[in-house]
């Protein structure tokens, strides 16, 4: 018999990340912003979906956004060259932010003169699902050219996303790309997810995901 002992504490390696989380939550909603995590794969269009919609948001409300990236600052420079205020973080490495993170780029961001921020996560479907952020809402981007099976390979990305926004569906006639077996995919993971077929080149479809995202603010606003 050994003569050590065996403790089974059963903490949750991320309670420190999710508290982090929910206190970022409780700032938002105390200076009436509402952040919304932008996740996706390298290539799915997260900037040219963001630059397509923040003209139309901009009507309603001030916005920013979080450039997260390892390294560079392309996004945050094409950001700011349309005249969106924008920080860049450089994560050191980690593949995507988490909760402490994305509090230092709040604290530094001077977010109360904001209504809505984008956080702009670092491209991949693995890591950033795994980090509660703090953010009001979750949003995957997947494009036509990835397929439709990437709900199969990478389902917690779709379990943890209140919406999933399937950007260039101006390249249908040119990638096989079923989106009826998609909403399936995505429904069966989280039901209650919304789904949204867009070109963020052309403008088609975005004026509705404007409008959702719009209703989403004012929703939380007056909560």
């Amino acid at each position: 018999m050994s003569g050590f002992k065996v403790l089974n504490l059963n903490v949750d390696v991320n309670a420190a990340n999710d508290r982090i989380a929910d206190e970022i939550r409780s700032e938002m909603k105390a200076q009436n912003t509402f952040l919304i995590n932008i996740m996706a794969s390298p290539g799915a269009g997260k900037t040219t979906t963001l630059l397509s919609l923040i003209p139309k948001l901009r009507k309603r409300f001030k916005i920013g956004v979080m450039e997260a990236d390892i390294e560079a600052e392309v996004d945050a420079v094409t950001m700011e060259n349309n005249g969106v205020k924008t920080i860049q973080v450089h994560t050191g490495g980690e593949c995507a932010m988490d909760a402490d993170m994305t509090l230092e780029t709040i604290k530094n961001f001077d977010t109360k003169d904001l209504d809505l921020i984008f956080m702009e996560n670092i491209g991949n479907l693995v890591c950033p699902a795994e980090n509660d952020i703090g953010a009001n809402l979750n949003v995957a981007i997947l494009s036509v050219p990835e397929g439709d099976d990437k709900p199969l390979k990478y389902p917690l990305m779709f379990k943890v996303t209140q919406a999933c926004i399937i950007n260039k569906i101006d390249t249908k006639d040119y990638f096989p790309f079923d989106e009826e077996a998609l909403v399936e995919r995505v429904h069966k993971l989280n039901p209650s997810s919304k789904v949204f077929f867009i070109s963020a080149k052309t403008g088609e479809g975005v004026d509705e995901l404007v409008e959702w995202i719009s209703e989403r603010v004012m929703g939380e606003r007056n909560a």
